[in-house]
Protein backbone atom coordinates (compact mmCIF):
# COMPACT_ATOMS: atom_id res chain seq x y z
CA UNK A 1 0.00 0.00 0.00
CA UNK A 2 2.85 2.34 0.92
CA UNK A 3 3.92 2.07 -2.60
CA UNK A 4 1.21 2.91 -4.37
CA UNK A 5 0.90 6.16 -1.85
CA UNK A 6 4.99 6.82 -2.38
CA UNK A 7 4.06 7.12 -6.47
CA UNK A 8 0.95 9.86 -5.83
CA UNK A 9 2.98 11.85 -3.39
CA UNK A 10 5.58 11.48 -6.08
CA UNK A 11 2.87 12.34 -8.77
CA UNK A 12 2.16 15.29 -6.78
CA UNK A 13 5.44 16.86 -6.08
CA UNK A 14 6.62 16.56 -9.52
CA UNK A 15 3.26 18.57 -10.72
CA UNK A 16 3.89 21.19 -8.06
CA UNK A 17 7.52 21.56 -9.12
CA UNK A 18 5.94 21.49 -12.77
CA UNK A 19 3.73 24.12 -12.12
CA UNK A 20 6.69 26.56 -10.05
CA UNK A 21 8.53 26.14 -13.18
CA UNK A 22 6.11 26.94 -15.55
CA UNK A 23 5.02 29.87 -13.29
CA UNK A 24 8.34 31.57 -12.94
CA UNK A 25 9.27 31.06 -16.56
CA UNK A 26 6.01 32.88 -17.56
CA UNK A 27 6.49 35.63 -14.99
CA UNK A 28 10.07 35.88 -15.57
CA UNK A 29 10.36 38.60 -18.51
CA UNK A 30 8.09 41.11 -16.20
CA UNK A 31 10.88 41.17 -13.59
CA UNK A 32 12.76 44.41 -13.85
CA UNK A 33 15.03 43.72 -10.42
CA UNK A 34 18.54 41.74 -10.93
CA UNK A 35 18.09 40.47 -7.66
CA UNK A 36 14.47 39.21 -7.94
CA UNK A 37 15.70 37.55 -11.13
CA UNK A 38 18.55 35.62 -9.37
CA UNK A 39 16.20 34.53 -6.68
CA UNK A 40 13.67 32.98 -9.24
CA UNK A 41 16.46 31.72 -11.59
CA UNK A 42 17.74 29.74 -8.28
CA UNK A 43 13.63 28.56 -7.24
CA UNK A 44 13.57 27.23 -10.99
CA UNK A 45 17.03 24.92 -10.99
CA UNK A 46 15.42 23.83 -7.22
CA UNK A 47 12.58 23.00 -8.75
CA UNK A 48 14.34 20.74 -11.71
CA UNK A 49 16.63 19.49 -9.55
CA UNK A 50 13.48 18.19 -7.47
CA UNK A 51 12.27 17.10 -10.74
CA UNK A 52 15.40 15.19 -11.41
CA UNK A 53 15.04 13.32 -8.23
CA UNK A 54 11.98 11.94 -8.99
CA UNK A 55 12.55 10.73 -12.55
CA UNK A 56 15.59 8.92 -10.73
CA UNK A 57 13.50 7.56 -7.79
CA UNK A 58 10.56 7.14 -9.85
CA UNK A 59 11.10 3.71 -11.52
CA UNK A 60 10.96 1.41 -8.36
CA UNK A 61 7.67 2.72 -8.10
CA UNK A 62 6.17 2.45 -12.15
CA UNK A 63 7.55 2.08 -15.48
CA UNK A 64 5.38 4.90 -16.23
CA UNK A 65 6.41 8.57 -16.76
CA UNK A 66 5.96 11.05 -13.49
CA UNK A 67 2.70 13.12 -13.99
CA UNK A 68 3.13 16.88 -14.97
CA UNK A 69 0.57 19.54 -15.06
CA UNK A 70 -1.66 19.54 -17.67
CA UNK A 71 -1.96 21.72 -20.79
CA UNK A 72 -5.10 23.22 -19.09
CA UNK A 73 -3.50 24.07 -15.69
CA UNK A 74 -0.23 25.36 -17.65
CA UNK A 75 -3.08 27.85 -19.46
CA UNK A 76 -5.01 28.77 -16.15
CA UNK A 77 -1.36 29.77 -14.52
CA UNK A 78 -0.75 31.66 -17.48
CA UNK A 79 -3.84 33.56 -17.74
CA UNK A 80 -3.83 33.85 -14.51
CA UNK A 81 -0.03 35.54 -14.43
CA UNK A 82 -1.08 37.59 -17.27
CA UNK A 83 -4.58 38.98 -15.47
CA UNK A 84 -2.56 39.62 -12.67
CA UNK A 85 -0.01 41.85 -13.94
CA UNK A 86 -1.43 43.45 -16.49
CA UNK A 87 -2.11 46.99 -14.74
CA UNK A 88 0.86 46.11 -12.11
CA UNK A 89 4.45 44.63 -12.90
CA UNK A 90 6.07 45.54 -9.99
CA UNK A 91 8.52 43.77 -8.20
CA UNK A 92 6.26 43.43 -5.02
CA UNK A 93 3.06 42.10 -7.04
CA UNK A 94 5.48 39.74 -9.22
CA UNK A 95 6.86 37.94 -5.68
CA UNK A 96 3.23 38.52 -4.23
CA UNK A 97 2.16 35.66 -6.98
CA UNK A 98 5.01 33.88 -6.71
CA UNK A 99 4.78 33.77 -2.98
CA UNK A 100 1.10 32.50 -3.33
CA UNK A 101 2.02 29.84 -5.43
CA UNK A 102 4.76 28.80 -2.91
CA UNK A 103 2.96 28.68 0.02
CA UNK A 104 0.76 26.49 -2.10
CA UNK A 105 3.10 23.91 -2.45
CA UNK A 106 4.51 24.18 1.13
CA UNK A 107 1.06 23.30 2.53
CA UNK A 108 0.75 20.60 0.24
CA UNK A 109 4.23 19.37 1.27
CA UNK A 110 3.92 19.35 4.95
CA UNK A 111 0.20 17.88 4.44
CA UNK A 112 1.89 14.92 2.67
CA UNK A 113 4.94 15.04 5.88
CA UNK A 114 2.16 15.10 8.15
CA UNK A 115 0.59 12.46 6.99
CA UNK A 116 3.54 9.96 6.56
CA UNK A 117 1.85 7.87 4.08
CA UNK A 118 5.42 7.34 1.98
CA UNK A 119 8.24 5.12 2.11
CA UNK A 120 11.30 6.77 3.78
CA UNK A 121 13.31 8.22 0.59
CA UNK A 122 9.71 9.80 -0.58
CA UNK A 123 9.75 11.55 2.55
CA UNK A 124 12.88 12.68 1.94
CA UNK A 125 12.15 14.01 -1.17
CA UNK A 126 9.19 15.76 0.34
CA UNK A 127 10.86 17.43 2.70
CA UNK A 128 13.95 18.72 0.79
CA UNK A 129 11.14 20.37 -1.25
CA UNK A 130 9.40 22.03 1.61
CA UNK A 131 12.56 23.05 2.91
CA UNK A 132 13.49 24.47 -0.53
CA UNK A 133 10.44 26.52 -1.02
CA UNK A 134 10.64 27.63 2.42
CA UNK A 135 13.85 29.23 1.64
CA UNK A 136 12.60 30.83 -1.57
CA UNK A 137 9.59 32.48 0.31
CA UNK A 138 11.90 33.83 3.21
CA UNK A 139 13.91 35.32 0.10
CA UNK A 140 10.80 36.79 -1.81
CA UNK A 141 9.17 38.15 1.44
CA UNK A 142 11.78 41.35 1.29
CA UNK A 143 10.16 42.03 -1.67
CA UNK A 144 6.34 42.75 -1.35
Amino acid sequence: MKEKESLNVLDELNKGACMGIDAINFIFDKVDSKELKEILDKQVCDYKKITEDIEKLYPEYSMEEPHETSVMEKVRTWYGIEIQTFLDKSDSKIAELIVKGTNMGIIEGRKLLNHKIADQQVEELVKEYVDMQENALEKLKAYL
